[in-house]
């Protein structure tokens, strides 16, 4: 299953040789993370150190570009104000590319397409698709505010109310399945990426249900007009072409194993 939903990630992209991208001559970028969205961005906790998918990418992307990157951790609410009035010159943390997130920031290209899944506990057996969770009143939805599972959750899971009390919501995605685990709610919404490496890693505590709610693709976000963009997706092509994405893919969503 994880390797037919890694196979979706990567989007095509036109190819471009290494030489041929720009060089930003050592300039500094500093880049928004949340260090809260395994596997493409958090804190390993046997060494303390942030890592992850998108780590490694944009590691790629600024040793070819020739660019500084120094990370801040932000929360996720308050991320994209922060690159949209140019605190920061980028931000990553799985960032879904949406119209009216478009109207506060510049997206890069595409990096990874992922379908939103359902995350249940591995003994759940009172619903097993969008439909019967939301015809049973007593079952409980864990998402973090402003994100796509969010809205998805209240939009095409529940009744369109984003006040809804069967929506719970947590400062973090890693809190929703913490609590999804300890049976404080019984859904969080996730894209493929994360859903499959919690599945992965959990022994059966875990599993995914139903259909699939849709497609979403990730990127990189940036303040308006910023001049970043335009390199950045020269890289991501790059990236594309030469099979690095797909290496990156193979590391994290086949080979690791979140928590060990």
């Amino acid at each position: 299953m994880i390797a037919r939903l890694a196979a979706l990630f990567c989007l095509a992209a036109a190819p471009l040789a290494a030489q041929d991208l720009p060089d930003l001559q050592g300039r500094e970028v500093v880049v928004a993370t949340e260090n809260a969205y395994p596997p493409l961005q958090f804190v390993d906790p046997a060494s303390g150190t942030p890592v992850g998918w998108e780590y490694d990418a944009l590691a790629e992307i600024a040793a070819r570009l020739n660019m500084t990157v120094v990370y801040e951790t932000i929360a996720w609410d308050a991320m994209i104000p922060a690159v949209s009035e140019g605190q920061m010159d980028m931000g990553m943390t799985g960032i879904t590319i949406r119209e009216d997130r478009a109207e506060m920031v510049d997206f890069s290209a595409p990096y990874m397409r992922s379908e939103m899944v359902m995350l249940v506990r591995g003994d759940e057996a009172r619903f097993d698709d969008a439909a019967s969770f939301a015809a049973d009143p007593d079952l409980l939805m864990g998402a973090q505010p402003g994100t796509t599972p969010f809205y998805v959750g209240v939009y095409e899971v529940l009744d369109g109310d984003e006040t809804n009390p069967r929506i719970a919501l947590f400062d973090t995605f890693g809190a929703s399945v913490q609590a999804l685990r300890t049976g404080d709610v019984d859904l969080v919404l996730t894209d493929g990426t994360a859903g499959a490496g919690y599945v992965a890693a959990t022994d059966g505590a875990l599993k995914i249900v139903g259909d699939k709610l849709g497609a979403e693709d990730f990127g990189f976000i940036f303040p308006k007009g910023s001049e970043l963009v335009a390199p950045v997706d020269a890289a991501i092509a790059a990236l594309q072409a030469d099979g690095t994405l797909e290496a990156l893919n193979t590391k994290w969503f086949l080979d690791y194993k979140m928590g060990e």
